[in-house]
């Protein structure tokens, strides 16, 4: 079983934790949250399953003022990287921190130059190189100085718009093109999640997030930048585009309540153009309140074409935690460095051990 550092103990983090423990793949032997509030309490304290499974006996017992483990062995929750002492007992970190690599990039410093190998759902972190060049040499340098590995994955980026596609085209002779769908009802995601996406905002408030760039689907850019270097295709040019969903009739989020006329959710596309003029890489994301028709599709124009579609759609926050514990077993055996989802072994789902 892995032992992991969980950094983040928002929803995320604490699904990931939840996840971990009721599944038996991985367990937090130490977790690191800035939030004042969570000062002095343990992982059993914010997540269920470390309450009441039998590896955490005594719910509510909290750990001592620096955060080291109650006597059953629960861990307490440091307010620094630096508080944390059991280095030795860490295989893997895992950090649920931020969507932006710059914020998150002290953190895998941090990490990295101790020799602790990283998984990040850090969407920008899936292919780095699209915004932040220099960053993402940095950090694979680091990496490699001191034999540890750090990679970025997810639901979406890190699965179902770039890893599964290219995946896909294992079985095609030629590819010349592809097409993603992402089409969500998001009233089933964590709060999180459908604040990013907008729901319940009028449309002066819903374009002044969009202007300070708090809301968008993060990580729709990189898929497409994922997908043209890993099959070639070679876009030299692309634009993105993002736009309110509106609530038809009055609805009601865990955000509270959408007046008709507001926003339920953002549609967001993205569009790749090779030096030819020919669109290669055709994205569309819609997350909304309510969204008719859920599903996931991939389209590959190719020898052969692939159709794939799932009904429904793939379940983001329970994807994205199971994909985050799932991805530690083939980092761990990768070589030392900076790597992404075309780079590691295949990632499957991991056996509770």
């Amino acid at each position: 079983m892995n032992r992991i550092l969980l950094v983040g103990l928002g929803p995320l983090g604490r699904f990931v934790a939840n996840d971990a423990a009721k599944r038996g793949v991985a367990r937090v032997v130490a977790a690191v949250d800035i939030d004042p509030a969570l000062a002095g309490k343990s992982v059993a304290d914010v997540v269920r399953e470390y309450g009441c499974s039998e590896r955490a006996p005594g719910r509510g017992r909290a750990p001592n003022e620096s955060g080291s483990p109650r006597s059953d062995g629960v861990p307490g929750i440091h307010r620094s990287i630096d508080d944390v002492q059991n280095w030795a007992e860490i295989d893997c970190a895992v950090v649920t921190t931020s969507s932006d690599l710059a914020r998150c990039a002290p953190t895998f410093r941090d990490l990295l130059s101790r020799g602790v190998s990283i998984v990040s759902t850090c969407e920008e972190l899936l292919y780095p190189w699209l915004r932040h060049g220099a960053l993402a040499d940095e950090l694979h340098a680091l990496a490699v100085q001191h034999g540890a590995r750090i990679l970025g994955t997810g639901v979406n980026p890190g699965f179902i718009m770039d890893a599964l596609p290219v995946a896909a085209t294992a079985v095609c002779r030629s590819v010349r093109a592809v097409r993603c769908w992402r089409i969500q009802d998001a009233t089933t995601r964590r709060i999180p999640f459908q604040r990013k996406i907008g729901a319940t905002l009028d449309d002066a408030a819903f374009a002044a997030r969009v202007k300070d760039g708090s809301l968008r689907h993060v990580g729709l850019g990189e898929s497409l930048h994922f997908i043209s270097h890993y099959l070639g295709l070679g876009v030299v040019r692309w634009e993105e585009t993002l736009h309110a969903v509106k609530a038809e009739r009055e609805m009601s989020c865990g955000l509270g309540v959408i007046r008709a006329g507001c926003a339920a959710g953002v549609r967001q596309t993205a569009h790749g153009w090779n030096a030819a003029g020919e669109e290669v890489v055709t994205m569309e994301f819609v997350a909304s309140i309510g969204q008719p028709g859920p599903h996931d599709r991939v389209v590959i124009e190719g020898e052969p074409r692939i159709d794939l579609r799932i009904e429904g759609g793939v379940h983001g926050d329970v994807a994205t935690s199971a994909i985050t514990l799932n991805a530690i077993d083939s980092l761990l055996v990768a070589a030392p460095g900076l790597h992404t989802m075309a780079t590691v072994p295949v990632v499957r789902c991991s056996p509770a051990r």
